[in-house]
């Protein structure tokens, strides 16, 4: 066996979600050293840069044996088998027979992920979000220029900018969308107070779940979780992609396509619950977000799209109008400090019920 085969096989779970009958979740099979401590840790500008390189430099594992373990709420557990496929992916979609009910308030609940090395068998637990009993309304955000500023407006230097950003900024030094964090928590209504007797719950989840949507490349989910968590954002469900050197992943219609394809999924999945949307106007968020608006009549609560790279595209344009005559409350800004005071003008607060969004914002007529 070469050399650089013999470094361990560790597992990366991604966070998953459920409903009462169905659990999705994922991982990815890497041949890495195992994290120590806080990886993303400040130890100066050389080892930042080592830090953000080994994030792509890892090495996947094909063919891996991957067994999912859960437990259902009333401690019979449930177990799956899974592959890993040729980028070193497995992923589990599971029915929930008889149905698993929800608990009144959304939560993270706790699987884990089995694998054998030579070392042994192995372990990793895996987080999944179960909305609440009494949910109706989620949010589906996207990330860049959203949360965290990129500047990848402007061309090919632009996004020449954005990647050395990444590969030389550790998450708690990249500049954070002034006001996210505030408005976030508004929509959020608050993080639900974890149950003592909860074990293994390390995450908060939010009255109001939220998912996240990017063309961020899969490399970037831990940093993108310690970068919502170094800013205190509502943390929930990343759906990114698996990047690569060809015209589905690079191409100019790439983003808008793998947006609408997550929106859509996440709507079939819940379908019982309301979405209001947040975006920017860099990425086709727009179009994208009217395109979800024809495509599933009723179920946008409201739309946030946070403006700033110039004036609106024909496409924008033509969004805009499709959202504003389905009656979706649309909200166009360049600060969200505005549109937080604009929720608590109308009553929105973090502990507010989740119809007032879609009322309040009604009767305000929102649309700048």
């Amino acid at each position: 066996m070469p050399l650089f085969d013999r470094a361990s096989i560790r597992l990366q779970p991604y966070f998953g979600y459920r409903s009462e009958t169905r659990l999705t979740i994922a991982a990815r099979a890497l041949r890495a050293g195992t994290p120590r401590g806080d990886v993303f840790a400040p130890r100066g500008r050389l080892q930042a840069m080592r830090t953000m390189l080994a994030q792509f430099a890892s090495r996947e594992v094909p063919g891996l044996a991957v067994r999912l373990e859960l437990k259902r709420p009333d401690g019979a557990t449930i177990e799956r088998e899974g592959v890993t496929d040729q980028e070193g992916y497995v992923r589990f979609d599971v029915p929930l027979d008889p149905a698993w009910p929800l608990a009144r308030d959304p939560a993270w609940e706790v699987v884990c992920f089995h694998w054998l090395t030579a070392a042994g068998p192995q372990c990793a637990e895996g987080f999944v979000l179960a909305p609440g009993s009494t949910t109706q309304l989620a949010v589906i955000s996207d990330i860049d220029d959203t949360i965290v500023e990129t500047g990848i407006t402007g061309g090919p230097r632009a996004m020449l900018r954005n990647w050395r950003r990444v590969l030389a900024e550790l998450p708690d030094e990249r500049i954070a969308v002034p006001s996210a964090d505030v408005f976030f928590g508004a929509l959020g209504g608050g993080a639900v107070l974890a149950k003592p007797e909860v074990v293994g719950a390390r995450y908060a989840a939010t009255h109001r779940p939220f998912f996240y949507v990017s063309s961020s490349p899969w490399n970037l989910f831990s940093y993108l979780v310690a970068f919502q968590q170094s800013r205190n954002l509502p943390l929930g469900p990343l759906l990114l992609r698996d990047w690569g050197l060809n015209r589905a992943t690079l191409g100019s219609e790439s983003h808008g396509a793998h947006k609408r394809a997550a929106l859509d999924a996440l709507l079939v999945f819940y379908p019982d619950m309301r979405f209001a949307l947040i975006g920017d106007d860099t990425q086709g968020d727009l179009p994208a977000y009217a395109d979800t608006v024809r495509g599933h009549p009723g179920r946008i609560a409201a739309v946030f799209i946070r403006t700033g790279a110039g004036p609106l595209s024909p496409q924008e344009i033509a969004g805009r109008s499709t959202i504003e005559a389905a009656g979706v409350p649309l909200w166009l800004g360049d600060d969200y400090a505005t549109g937080d005071a604009f929720l608590r003008a109308n009553g929105i607060s973090t502990g507010g019920e989740t119809a007032q969004i879609v009322h309040t914002i009604q009767d305000k007529g929102t649309a700048k």
